[in-house]
C-alpha cells in the first residue's frame, strides 16, 4: 500500500521523528498541530485565531494528500483552558459546521510552549 507524508518545516519533525499528516490508502492521519508559523506562535493569548490558523494548516496538509476539509471524520482538541471552550469551538464550527466529524476537546496541563493554547489532531476518510 502506498504511503505519502506531509511535512511542514515544524523544528520538532526532524528532532521526533515524525510528519505532519500521513495517507495510506484512503486513510489520513494529522499529528497534533499548533499555531506556530516559522518558529513564532501566531495568535498569542487568542484561543480563537490559535484555533483558525491551526485548522488552515490541516487544511493544507489534507489538500497536499489529495483530500480536503470535508473528508474529516474525526477531530481531537486539546487546550490548555477549558473555559475557553466556546472561542475555540466557535472557530471549530467555522470548518466543521456542516460536515459535524466526531469531536473530542479536553484540557491539558500544558503544551510544548507556554504561548500555546490549542493542539488539534484529525483523522480523514479520502474518496
Amino acid at each position: 500500500m502506498d504511503k505519502k507524508q506531509v511535512f511542514t518545516g515544524s523544528p520538532w519533525e526532524p528532532v521526533v521523528g515524525y510528519c505532519r499528516a500521513i495517507r495510506v490508502g484512503d486513510r489520513i492521519e494529522v499529528a497534533g498541530t499548533t499555531a506556530m508559523k516559522d518558529g513564532e506562535v501566531v495568535g498569542i493569548g487568542d484561543p480563537y485565531e490559535q484555533t483558525k490558523y491551526i485548522l488552515q494548516t490541516i487544511e493544507k496538509a489534507l489538500n497536499e494528500l489529495d483530500a480536503d476539509i470535508s473528508q474529516v471524520v474525526r477531530t481531537r482538541m486539546f487546550v490548555t483552558d477549558i473555559s475557553k471552550w466556546e472561542e475555540i469551538g466557535k472557530a471549530h464550527g467555522e470548518f466543521f459546521r456542516d460536515i459535524q466529524p466526531v469531536a473530542t476537546m479536553v484540557e491539558v496541563k500544558a503544551l510544548i510552549d507556554s504561548r500555546l493554547l490549542v493542539e488539534i489532531e484529525v483523522e480523514a476518510i479520502a474518496k
